[in-house]
Order: structure tokens, then sequence, then C-alpha cells
């Protein structure tokens, strides 16, 4: 079996357009998703753009977030035990999130 790493985007002004009945409802399938027997790990991030750091002539600069025009943001990730990218994908497609109206970028986490 090898380890995927499941990456949530999503557009945070999304989140605050739906009432605090239906933020329930969206909170108890994340954790109804997060016990799933595939579920190796999983996490939140803070509601903050981060900092990235960049390359300039081999030295590090830091900038606010991803990029200011970014619309989506990585807003937290799963990590995934499945036997190929096809089925990482399958489990994935059956994620809430995607309710939602977020994106889920799937990667393979190296050397599994």
């Amino acid at each position: 079996m090898s380890l995927y790493m499941l990456l949530l985007y999503d557009d945070p002004k999304n989140w605050g357009k739906i009432s605090p009945d239906e933020m329930q409802k969206a909170i108890e399938k994340y954790r109804g998703w997060t016990m799933k027997p595939f579920t190796k790990g999983h996490g939140r991030l803070a509601d903050d753009a981060g900092r990235v750091i960049r390359s300039t002539n081999g030295k590090g600069r830091v900038a606010d977030g991803p990029y200011s025009e970014t619309k989506e943001v990585l807003g937290g990730y799963y990590t995934i035990e499945a036997p190929s990218y096809d089925e990482a994908v399958k489990l994935a497609l059956d994620h809430p999130h995607l309710e939602y109206g977020g994106t889920i970028e799937v990667r393979q986490v190296w050397g599994t």
C-alpha cells in the first residue's frame, strides 16, 4: 500500500455563506470522513494565507500568502493509504470537501 496526500483547497469566502446549521453538518461530514479506515492522518490549517519562501538568485525571499490574486487557498490535508493512484482518487471522490465546492489535489508520498 502507498500513502497519498489529499490537499484540500477552497475559497474561504464560501464558508461565510452557509448557515450555522449547515456548518455543523459540514463539520460532522468531515469528521466522519476522518474516521474512515484508510485515513492515516489529517489536519486543518489556520485561517491565514501563510508565508511563501521563493529563491531569488539563490537566496530566500519571503512573501505573504501563495499569490495575492489566488482565490483558492490550501486549507487542510489528509494522508490516506491506497494500493494505487486510481484507488486513491476513487476514495477522494467521496470526500465532503467536493460537496462544498472545494478542490482536492491527490499526490503520492515519495518512497511509498
